[in-house]
């Protein structure tokens, strides 16, 4: 494998699951920032915030800072200020993503009828209610934004259903599909990535645990991949998909 100037880091199922560094992983990314190598983590997951995120991987031994960690809040705050700044959103969520938008001044719609984004990300508390709100609102013109697209998210007890479930009420529902994913693998996630870099697409690698998130990103823009099979995804599910990484290693160790 050859070396990159900059290195996309998935989070779940890459260098951590739940509150375990995978082995290797914390030795990996440090040596790597000690080297002189750019890194970012990325990650899909919107029920913890980014500073709890960096407070994490820097108690696994990681020596993360703010700048470098990028989630859906980040390009859910881009998007909704580029492209409906001052629109009112309705936010299917968990508390944590709610109060960042809250601190930045997104205004939140009271009624489906003044809604004009919905903004599905996942939520451990979903209800009928939820969806009912969201169906109304999209039926008088609403736009609707996923965070992420992940059907699943890998847990030290096994995969637990993620925002992909809120997507399919959504869609089941309304019998159409949702306007626009701010997360992996979304062109406005890596995009973002690149940015805070400050690298072109053929210096970096991303490196990830999901075929259909992390690998597919990484192809649709010219960056080269690594699949981890630490989380998700399994050599077969790599030899079956149209999504082919670069590299298939069996941790973040074997980076170096």
């Amino acid at each position: 494998m050859r070396q990159y100037n900059g290195y996309i880091f998935d989070l779940d199922g890459t260098l951590y699951l739940g509150q375990q560094a995978i082995e290797g992983a914390v030795e990996t990314v440090n040596k790597l920032m000690e080297d002189g190598k750019k890194a970012v983590f990325l990650t899909n997951k919107t029920i913890e915030s980014r500073s709890y995120i960096m407070k994490k991987l820097n108690n696994l031994g990681i020596q993360a800072v703010p700048e470098q960690m990028i989630s859906p809040v980040v390009t859910t705050l881009k998007v909704l200020r580029e492209q409906f700044n001052s629109k009112k959103v309705y936010v299917i969520g968990e508390a944590v993503f709610k109060e960042e938008l809250e601190q930045e001044g997104i205004p939140f719609a009271a009624s489906p009828e003044e809604t004009d984004v919905v903004i599905l990300s996942w939520d451990r508390n979903f209800h009928y209610q939820h969806i009912e709100f969201a169906y109304r609102a999209v039926k008088h013109g609403a736009v609707v934004m996923a965070t992420n697209p992940d059907r699943t998210c890998p847990m030290p007890g096994g995969d637990v259903p993620d925002c992909g479930s809120m997507i399919g009420a959504l869609e089941g529902a309304t019998g159409k599909k949702i306007d626009m994913v701010m997360g992996k693998p979304s062109k406005h996630m890596i995009g973002t990535a690149l940015a805070v870099l400050d690298l072109k697409a053929t210096q970096c690698l991303m490196i990830g645990d999901r075929l259909e998130t992390d690998i597919y990103m990484g192809n649709q823009s010219r960056v080269d991949t690594a699949l981890v099979l630490s989380g998700t995804a399994t050599e077969e599910d790599a030899a079956a998909s149209p999504y082919k990484p670069t590299y298939i290693i069996s941790s973040v160790n074997e980076l170096i």
